[in-house]
């Protein structure tokens, strides 16, 4: 083998990329995924050592379509797809005009952009590939000698940090990052959506996805991205795991012999080979049904890796599809709801801050803690509004305790449950919390763990007010607001008013702090529902009777809970009045308690101020349902009342010396 590090002829040496080098750091984040395996055997080499010839796109345009490796990236190469249908789009990740390796400027490196939170951003790779002997161990394309989908892999997988944090996603989110658009997942079942018609109004902490009308694709059909995808093996499609994305490469009404029409999908396979044995494949019986001269030019269509399926196949074969909106010249995103050009966007960075702007859902008290944002639509039309939330990575542990296959749990890793929800506003100036308990005009209905939710409506001219927000309350992440309308619209954040500045005229406070833990089967008692809810921690406090003088707050306790934000236990907390002379070993269990931190909540975080009698208390914290283990720290916080001395003296002197300096000088004029 060639040394990697020189050009061909031993002149200039080629770029070796030192934040991505050609080793384990690149392949692997964590080791958890089955090409853990491949550790000690991966050789680095570029395509020269890999062919003879190479070249980024092949001759033949059929053979540069993407053919899945060793790597669970199916919904990566089903977005590739659709950059091969738009020369414009792959133009702008892959910039053209770039030395190949049979020019003289070829340095051994390429350039790709992405679109990443609101902005499109350069990826520089090295050509050096990871093989296994001479052969590409992860994509490539149905060309040997054709390496645009391997490069394109590689530097993807360094926006990301390694190959292996490839493995499982969801195809719309590939799509936003090549396009700088929309894309949306909808469901082919019926159950999901007969639940949300039921409760429409109900938040959720699971996805309920909208069923999808193949017939409202149809105006868009040609421009737009479509993929589908399976969460478990059909009966037709034997081979396929328990998730799995392919490309809808077409899709069109087919005269049949009676008159009638059938509606037919090509499909592609990343796998780059046929896993359906439908009526549609090869001789099936459907096209017998159909005229012989379109049967043989649709079967001629059908490349490597490709089939047709009718529509009663397509809907029962798979869960749900993604649809990338189309991208006119101009760069405008296009309705696939309308076909409307949505010429005006907009886009505003937030982020929600524990104990700030993290107020969770709807049925949360600290909902309108949320970040607001003003929509002003100038006239009528169609607007679109997307929350994009930033990725968190896990690490090593989380992420291995996590089913590889479950497509699901790999979501709910890195992303909160989100949605938006959105007020018509008469007026600028407004009661909040009575417009929050009015319903909303529009939403995305429940809290969904995807990167991305997006609200669609026709609006009338007014201002609107956006509140994006988590499930939970106190879940932290960052996030990008975008408006797209037919019409003139404008988008601004809402300033929160400051919080106000604690009292320090009437006391201040002395807080302490607990550690402590639920064990399964000692000290992990559940809620009051349960009889072993004495079983759980307890802590002993005073409330002296210089605490309890003035009016207001004088206690303040929050728990807190040492858990995996994807892995968090209900938890609350009581605070029981503990009778004179009695220890708190001994709580009254036939009486209510003083104060109360209910219902469990799904948080890391939970908080109560209060204000309590001189006397002995106790607080017991728990979770919901007993046997669920955790480590956790209180804090108590009681007003202490000390008199405030004001060094009225020392003010009082700085004047008279700042007099006295300004005379003196008076005087020597």
């Amino acid at each position: 083998m060639k040394e990697a590090g020189r050009a061909e002829g031993g002149g200039q040496a080629l770029f070796e990329d030192q934040d991505f080098p050609s080793d384990d750091a690149s392949l692997f984040s964590d080791s958890s995924t089955p090409i853990a395996r491949l550790q000690g055997d991966v050789t680095w080499r570029r395509p020269q050592e890999i062919c003879r010839s190479p070249a980024l796109f092949p001759d033949n345009a059929s053979l540069a379509h993407a053919k899945q490796g060793l790597l669970g990236d199916c919904w990566f190469l089903c977005a590739c797809s659709f950059l091969l249908k738009s020369k414009q789009l792959l133009d702008k990740v892959l910039p053209p005009e770039q030395p190949q390796w049979d020019h003289s400027r070829y340095s051994g490196s390429f350039q790709f952009c992405f679109w990443q939170q609101g902005r499109w951003t350069e990826v520089t790779i090295d050509d050096r590939l990871p093989c296994i002997n001479s052969t590409l161990c992860f994509s490539r394309c149905h060309s040997p000698t054709a390496f645009w989908v391997a490069l394109l892999e590689k530097a993807y997988a360094k926006l990301h940090g390694s190959y292996e944090r490839l493995w499982a996603g969801q195809v719309s989110e590939a799509l936003v990052d090549f396009t700088g658009g929309l894309a949306e997942r909808w469901s082919l079942g019926e159950a999901e959506e007969e639940e949300q018609q039921q409760r429409p109004e109900q938040d959720s902490d699971r996805v309920r996805g909208r069923s999808l009308d193949l017939s409202l694709l149809f105006p868009v059909k040609d421009e737009c991205a479509v993929s589908c995808s399976t969460h478990s093996s059909p009966g037709g499609a034997s081979e396929l795991g328990q998730y799995h994305a392919m490309t809808v490469m077409e899709w069109l009404d087919v005269q049949m012999v009676s008159g009638s029409k059938v509606l037919l999908l090509r499909i592609r396979n990343p796998w780059g080979r046929c896993c359906w044995g439908g009526a549609w494949v090869g001789s099936g019986l459907g096209w017998s049904s159909v005229d012989p001269v379109s049967a043989v030019e649709l079967q001629a269509r059908v490349a490597e890796g490709e089939f047709w399926l009718d529509e009663t196949e397509f809907l029962s074969q798979f869960d749900d599809v993604t649809v990338g909106y189309p991208i006119s010249d101009e760069g405008h995103l296009k309705s696939i709801y309308t076909g409307n050009l949505l010429t005006h966007n907009h886009q505003l960075a937030g982020r929600w801050t524990r104990g700030h702007s993290a107020g969770g859902s709807r049925n949360s008290s600290g909902y309108g803690s949320n970040p607001k944002f003003w929509l002003k639509v100038c006239e009528s039309g169609e607007v679109l509004v997307s929350l994009l939330q930033h990725r968190r990575w896990r690490n090593a542990e989380q992420c291995a305790q996590t089913a590889l296959e479950d497509s699901d749990n790999a979501t709910h890793q890195h992303y909160q449950a989100i949605a938006l929800h959105m007020w018509k506003v008469e007026k600028r100036r407004f009661n909040l919390s009575r417009m929050l308990n009015k319903p909303p005009c529009a939403s995305t209905h429940c809290h969904a763990y995807e990167r991305e939710v997006v609200l669609r409506e026709q609006l009338e001219p007014g201002h609107y007010l956006l509140i994006p927000s988590t499930y939970q309350p106190g879940a932290e992440a960052r996030f990008l607001l975008r408006a797209f309308s037919s019409s003139s619209s404008s988008l601004s954040a809402l300033k929160s008013p400051a919080p106000a500045l604690p009292l320090t005229t009437d006391g201040e406070w002395e807080t302490s702090y607990f550690r402590g833990s639920w064990a399964e089967g000692r000290t992990a008692g559940g809620s009051r529902n349960f009889l072993s809810h004495w079983q759980n921690p307890c802590f002993p406090f005073t409330v002296c009777a210089e605490s309890a003088v003035t009016s207001g707050v004088n206690i303040r306790v929050n728990l807190r809970q040492s858990r995996p934000d994807a892995d968090l236990h209900p938890i609350g907390f009581h605070i029981y009045k503990v009778p004179e002379g009695e220890s708190e070993r001994t709580l009254p269990r036939d009486e209510d308690p003083a104060a109360s931190c209910v219902p469990h909540c799904y948080t890391r975080d939970v908080s109560l101020s209060c204000c309590l009698r001189p006397g002995d208390y106790a607080v017991v914290p728990s979770t919901y349902r007993p046997d669920c283990s955790a480590s956790f720290t209180l804090s108590l916080a009681r007003r202490i009342h000390r008199k405030v001395v004001k060094s009225q003296e020392r003010l009082g002197r700085a004047i008279q010396e700042v007099s006295s300096l300004k005379y003196r000088i008076i005087v020597q004029r």
